[in-house]
């Protein structure tokens, strides 16, 4: 192993929707947290790309190598070295409560006051919406994937474009801080969506859509998984959202 890099394990928390930079090409912000409770912010992750004994989910206990990263100055940023990433293991259904709780926070102020640039948020009064996006807008990121899948070789994984989710699905919530909103940045909400498309069609996609997340959910207890953008530091996004009444049922169910 290189000098400067550094081996650690974390529990997957988060999975954000994948996208396309100029830097590194289709990559998926993910996060997760250590057995002592540091967030450890994974990036670049070309997920589809991983080999399938590599490709990761929420509980999954993860070991990789990683270096800090020259552009980005965030104490939870790490440079993963995409291909170390090897699953050692999930977290018991009978602990995942008791492992969110130490993590939990009412305020993100208080965590900025503290340099840190994600947390686990319990929001309450939350508002759910459903915004399309603008035509020019998503036929750009279509154009980005599909630009990405051609340039597949002999190395890489050969990949289908991926396809972007039409609409953003949004919050407005209140905490410790006051009123807060934001678009909801989760891969498995985009996936519900898609996959309720193909099912439904897509008028009663977006009315389940609607349902589920902006009643069930909140009714039963949800908690989001925040992370600051890495050109705003101010500006905090909802990378996932974890459902408690899931994690509670399974608990009790063990």
């Amino acid at each position: 192993m290189p000098a400067n890099q550094n081996t650690s394990e974390a529990v997957i928390l988060v999975k954000a929707s994948p996208h396309v930079g100029k830097k590194h090409g289709e990559t998926v912000c993910c996060a997760g947290v250590s057995d002592d409770g540091k967030w450890l912010r994974l990036y670049p992750v070309t997920f589809r790309t991983l080999d399938e004994a590599k490709q990761f989910k929420r509980w999954d206990r993860i070991r990789f190598r990683w270096e800090k990263p020259n552009d980005d100055p965030r104490p939870e940023s790490t440079r993963v070295d995409h291909q170390s990433i090897e699953i050692i293991g999930e977290l018991k259904r009978k602990d995942r409560l008791s492992f969110l709780n130490r993590i939990e926070v009412s305020s993100i102020k208080k965590v900025q006051a503290e340099g840190k640039t994600f947390a686990l948020l319990r929001p309450r009064d939350l508002k759910f919406s459903i915004e399309k996006k603008e035509d020019k807008k998503f036929n750009a990121e279509k154009q980005d994937f599909k630009t990405f899948a051609a340039q597949t070789d002999l190395f890489t994984k050969p990949l289908m474009p991926f396809e972007p989710c039409p609409y953003e699905f949004k919050y407005k919530y209140t905490t410790e801080d006051g009123e807060r909103e934001g678009t909801c940045q989760d891969w498995e909400t985009d996936a519900t969506f898609y996959n309720w498309s193909k099912q439904y069609g897509e008028k009663k996609a977006l009315e389940e859509m609607q349902r589920v997340f902006g009643e069930d959910y909140p009714k039963k207890g949800m908690v989001f998984a925040m992370g600051t953008h890495s050109l705003y530091p101010d500006t905090w996004l909802i990378n996932g959202i974890i459902r408690l009444d899931e994690i509670t049922q399974l608990s009790l169910d063990l």
